[in-house]
């Protein structure tokens, strides 16, 4: 394997990253960040790595979820916490209804950079750049909004780390802890799915008085009233990534600090790319995205490059092919993985492959297509006898209409109604809820299998 510094991805083809008008405006500001603490640390990735290191062994699940791109215009403290609150219901359906551990990874406090398919948009003959999140432009439609501008990554550092400081106290000071499941209920959760999570928190709450009339004080334990929460997102904007790089004092090994975990999308996993560059020399948990054109080929040199020492927790295989493509295209990245002996950790995106344009014009995912890329995800390891460790979703704590289908059965007549997202659709709430359910029951139907046996 070549040698490694930050700067490497430099030498490495580029794609899917702004072109900056004014170098020194660039320079500047990586020069800032440069001098500006990590947003997270080397002890904080390394739990994260042994945490996914369990769910790839099937002894823990994986719940990652946020949004599509955060947004500077919707940065409030309530959407953090309507996020967080709806995390923390899904993950106690799935850790009741699967019987094990949730490892909760947000998008969030740093998923602010966007792949597009096209480097420019038209509107009326007017060609512009795309826009690529508010990390590096804007959304109106001007060639001023659109121009590339460096300061943006100061902003995005500064709302990344006022997230991070609330989630963390959301995790630790007590809003997190499991006495308070009955309040956790979001007041627009109402109907079958919130009476069922209502019905699961009195069982809890049972439990709980149990514990206490037998002399178990279930107060004092830290396990029950705080939670690890990680944060994730794209690492696509490597000027952002490299600046906020440091050594871990303890270990001597570079750790990316703009979050606990980072993913390569499945349009910048080219083997020989800068993203996947920058990747390899990081010792955070890093995510591949795995789309329908991934080849074998491809899949051994990037978990050579990525895992060279195949430590179980390092890598996360992200699939994402679209409801009725699982079965055609994941086995054989099931036994590309088995031939190489590799650990990896199993993971379905079941939102970017059920991207539809919906009659009225808008950009929806039906729910029923997401909750069959998940049921096929799962049905094809059950056939292979491998490890299905995780959901990823594209989700929000607000009542949103952006994703059609669910409990509710938003329609696409519904979808103008509170469809705030700037890029792709996200599920809301009480869907996410519903999904989450959904997917406690194929966890339990599949049943826990020794780790000997998951590892075919």
């Amino acid at each position: 394997m070549s040698e490694w510094d930050k700067s490497s991805w430099r030498t490495k083809p580029r794609i899917q990253m702004p072109d900056y008008q004014d170098q020194e405006a660039l320079e500047r500001v990586e020069a800032q960040l440069s001098k500006y603490p990590p947003l997270v640390f080397a002890g904080e990735a390394r739990k994260l790595r042994a945490e996914l290191g369990k769910a790839s062994r099937g002894e823990a699940f994986v719940l990652q979820g946020g949004d599509c791109a955060e947004a500077f215009d919707q940065f409030t403290g309530t959407a953090i916490r309507d996020t967080f609150k709806v995390m923390l219901q899904m993950a106690m359906v799935l850790t009741f209804g699967a019987k094990v551990p949730v490892v909760k990874v947000g998008r969030m406090a740093g998923q602010f950079a966007k792949p597009r398919s096209a480097p420019t948009e038209t509107v009326d003959g007017v060609e512009l750049p795309s826009f690529r999140g508010d990390i590096i432009n804007e959304l109106a439609f001007t060639a001023e909004a659109r121009r590339p501008d460096p300061q943006k990554m100061l902003q995005a550092y500064t709302q990344a780390a006022a997230t991070l400081n609330l989630i963390r106290a959301f995790s630790t000071g007590g809003y997190a802890d499991v006495h308070q499941v009955h309040q956790w209920t979001l007041g627009f959760t109402e109907g079958e799915k919130a009476a069922r999570y209502r019905e699961m928190a009195t069982r809890i709450g049972d439990t709980l008085d149990f514990m206490r009339a037998a002399g178990i004080d279930s107060h004092r334990s830290a396990a029950l009233h705080q939670v690890n929460f990680y944060t994730s997102h794209e690492s696509l904007l490597l000027e952002y990534e490299e600046a906020l790089t440091r050594v871990d004092s303890t270990s001597g090994k570079w750790l990316a600090g703009s979050g606990h975990m980072i993913w390569i999308g499945d349009r910048t996993r080219q083997p020989d790319g800068a993203h996947v560059e920058f990747a390899r020399g990081v010792m955070n948990p890093i995510g591949l995205k795995c789309g329908p054109s991934m080849t074998p080929e491809d899949l051994k040199v990037l978990m050579a490059k990525l895992n060279p020492l195949n430590d179980p927790g390092r890598l996360t295989l992200i699939t994402r092919f679209g409801a009725g493509k699982v079965a055609e295209h994941l086995p054989r990245l099931i036994e590309t993985v088995r031939s190489e002996g590799a650990n990896v950790l199993w993971v379905c995106d079941p939102m970017h492959g059920n991207t539809v344009k919906s009659a009225s014009g808008y950009k929806t995912r039906p729910f029923d297509k997401v909750l069959s890329e998940v049921r096929e995800f799962f049905a094809v390891h059950k056939d292979h006898s491998t490890i299905p460790g995780g959901v990823h979703f594209e989700m929000t704590g607000q009542d949103v209409t952006e994703c059609t289908g669910g409990v509710y059965a938003v329609s696409d007549e519904n979808l103008s109604d509170r469809y705030h997202t700037a890029c792709d659709p996200r599920l809301n709430a009480s869907q996410s809820l519903e999904l989450a359910f959904l997917v406690a029951e194929e966890l339990t139907q599949l049943g826990q299998r020794p780790a000997e046996v998951a590892a075919g």
